[in-house]
């Protein structure tokens, strides 16, 4: 059974930081890519960062949260992160884990996901 567990999400200001963790079970994480995608009430799901398992671990981001958002992983935990800084309202949203199949250009086909976790960053 597949289990993507996300914690670390809460309230914060504007210029902030909070650090989002992801940890699994019932999957090889070592060989998985991950990613973190968010919804924002009345929007869309969309993909925020991915991290490949090989390739030397690399990583891609959506063109809204480069350079203040980093994705990362711990295999020896089976732990994905997600630190994000310099927050901004517009980044309110559910966050949530995703694993899958990685694609072409830095993207991810998701198979299983987490339950989320909120995230509110108040001006």
């Amino acid at each position: 059974q597949v289990q993507l567990v996300e914690s670390g999400g809460g309230l914060v200001q504007a210029g902030g930081s909070l650090r989002l963790s992801c940890a699994t079970s019932g999957i090889i994480f070592s060989v998985s890519a991950m990613g973190w995608y968010r919804q924002a009430p009345g929007k869309q799901r969309e993909l925020v960062a991915v991290i490949r398992s090989g390739g030397g671990g690399s990583r891609s981001y959506a063109d809204s949260v480069k350079g203040r958002f980093s994705i990362s992983r711990d295999n020896s935990k089976n732990t994905v992160y997600l630190q994000m800084n310099s927050l901004e309202p517009e980044d309110t949203a559910v966050y949530y884990c995703t694993t899958g199949t990685y694609l072409s250009g830095g993207s991810l086909a998701p198979r299983y996901w987490g339950q989320g976790t909120q995230v509110t960053v108040s001006s």
